[in-house]
């Protein structure tokens, strides 16, 4: 991979998503988290484009074996996919998540008879960014990509902010301990269930499948995909990429629905405008100013208020 360029971590959050997305100009969209690998979950969500799956990635072990491993999907030649069709390779850490959405959103800017979806509006900002990297190989696609500064701009205002850590630096040595993590998208297009892994030559195709029979087909793939780990490892987020439920809310005349939907967007704003402060600098302040106090009510104030602070927090654990 290229180098990381200026590329943050962000989260996987249906918060974060949905105003990355909105920031690039994409409109009607916006992601839900799945807490069960239930297929009428997905479809109760109604118009569903895609799922968003997190997993911590499994590097390749050396085989002695000549017999090559079985991987769940076959690898999809390009000759064989629609002119329309976008898959970028990964050529740079960090950006797995805004790549794994993208490769839903450019796969349903158009009308599908097999997906019978309301098409994505992309902005000018992305439709601009897939008609010119129409035709590329999927490496230079995603070579594209990484160099697209107004996608890295709007990737990277939902950086995790921290006095301590660059998240643009990543571990150069792979062989490093420590959990990585990766995304990668699932969507049908055209009739297939495509796996779109950056990090794969080509993408995956799981066989037939259309809008109808979405749910049951991708948790189909994500149990076998999830089968591959150990049975205490449940580090997994799964988000839907969904049509606005606030729009669907309307069309159906649901005024509760619609409140609900209004108010989790209010606090999707408000949790945003946390994620791009850093108030590790004001609660040292804060502290200077209240040890301060303590001192000068005479010695042993500070030691005695610790004291107490230490009881309450045991006192709320044992609650």
């Amino acid at each position: 991979m290229a180098d990381t360029g200026g590329w943050s971590t962000i989260e996987s959050d249906e918060g974060v998503f949905t105003s990355l997305v909105e920031n690039l100009g994409v409109q009607g969209i916006q992601f839900e988290e799945l807490i069960s690998l239930d297929p009428d979950t997905i479809r109760s969500l109604g118009t569903v484009y895609g799922v968003i799956f997190l997993f911590k990635y499994l590097r390749p072990q050396p085989s002695t074996s000549t017999t090559p491993s079985t991987q769940d999907g076959t690898p999809a030649s390009p000759s064989t996919l629609p002119d329309s069709f976008f898959f970028a390779n990964q050529t740079i850490q960090n950006a797995c998540g805004t790549q794994a959405i993208l490769s839903v959103l450019l796969n349903h800017d158009s009308a599908s008879p097999e997906n019978n979806n309301t098409p994505i509006t992309l902005g000018a900002e992305l439709s601009s960014f897939k008609d010119f990297t129409t035709g590329f190989p999927s490496d230079l696609r995603g070579e594209a990509l990484s160099n697209s500064e107004a996608i890295r701009t709007a990737h990277n205002a939902f950086a995790r902010a921290s006095p301590f850590v660059d998240e643009t630096s990543r571990p150069q040595n792979e062989d490093e301990e420590g959990d990585v993590y990766h995304f990668i998208a699932y969507t049908p297009v055209n009739g297939v269930l495509y796996e779109l892994d950056g990090l794969q030559a080509n993408p995956i195709s799981h066989g037939p499948c259309d809008a109808a029979t979405f749910p049951e087909k991708v948790i189909e793939v994500l149990q076998r995909r999830i089968a591959r780990y150990p049975e205490t490892e449940t580090r997994f987020n799964l988000m839907a990429v969904v049509r606005d439920l606030r729009v669907r809310a309307q069309e159906m005349g649901d005024v509760e629905a619609l409140r609900v939907e209004e108010s989790k967007r209010a606090g999707w704003a408000w949790e945003n405008s946390l994620r791009r402060s850093n108030f590790v600098g004001f609660i040292g302040e804060v502290l200077k100013g209240v040890t301060a106090m303590k001192e000068k009510e005479g010695e042993g104030a500070v030691e005695e208020w610790v004291k107490k602070a230490q009881g309450e927090t045991a006192r709320r654990l044992r609650r």
